[in-house]
């Protein structure tokens, strides 16, 4: 079993922009290809968990998410870098027509997607980290029994740690500026600087 450090996708690999309705809308974070690259060499399986609940309010179909996701596998892969899982849930609780309405486990801060990959790929969770911009990222993480969490100041981490901080019912291990300063600080836990 190896770990993984679990990735939310917008805000946290790519630009946070709002509802990814097309591909080509997705854009990497700066360095992002370079720093999942650094994961692999590491040993680590790098793994995306995001909500996507685009595609129950039908703002976008099913297939438009798929799109979406293997043009973020190409672009990472173009520059060296390998996503090992790619895991989306497009559930919502409260909208969407059938299939699509539910209260899943899937969708963070459920662990689902974390434990979904974990089965998949031989993850070792207690050794694994969760980093996203969104106490929900926070939430999936400690769900699912993971080492530790980080919480990102991209996309909507600012906000989330100004607008609902302690209210938000966890808190992370760590709060980073941007991925770079993330993956220091796991690898720093580890003894890997």
């Amino acid at each position: 079993m190896k770990p993984a450090i679990f990735f939310d996708r917008d805000g946290t690999l790519c630009r946070e922009v709002g509802y990814v309705n097309h591909p080509d809308r997705l854009e990497l974070q700066p360095r992002c290809a370079e720093l999942v690259a650094e994961v692999n060499r590491r040993g680590w399986a790098a793994v995306v968990a995001t909500n996507q609940a685009g595609v129950a309010r039908g703002y976008f179909p099913a297939h438009v998410l798929e799109a979406t996701q293997r043009r973020l596998a190409r672009m990472l892969a173009e520059q060296g870098a390998r996503l090992d899982g790619l895991y989306a849930c497009v559930h919502h609780p409260d909208v969407g027509g059938p299939g699509y309405r539910q209260a899943c486990a899937c969708r963070k801060p459920g662990p689902g997607m974390l434990l979904q990959a974990a089965a998949e790929l031989d993850l070792d969770l207690s050794r694994s980290y969760m980093v996203g911009d969104s106490f929900r990222d926070v939430g999936a993480g400690r769900a699912a029994g993971v080492r530790g969490t980080v919480l990102l100041r991209t996309g909507y981490g600012r906000g989330e740690l100004l607008w609902k901080g302690p209210a938000a019912g966890v808190w992370p291990d760590h709060v980073a500026d941007d991925l770079g300063a993330a993956l220091s600080w796991i690898f720093e836990q580890e003894g890997q600087p």
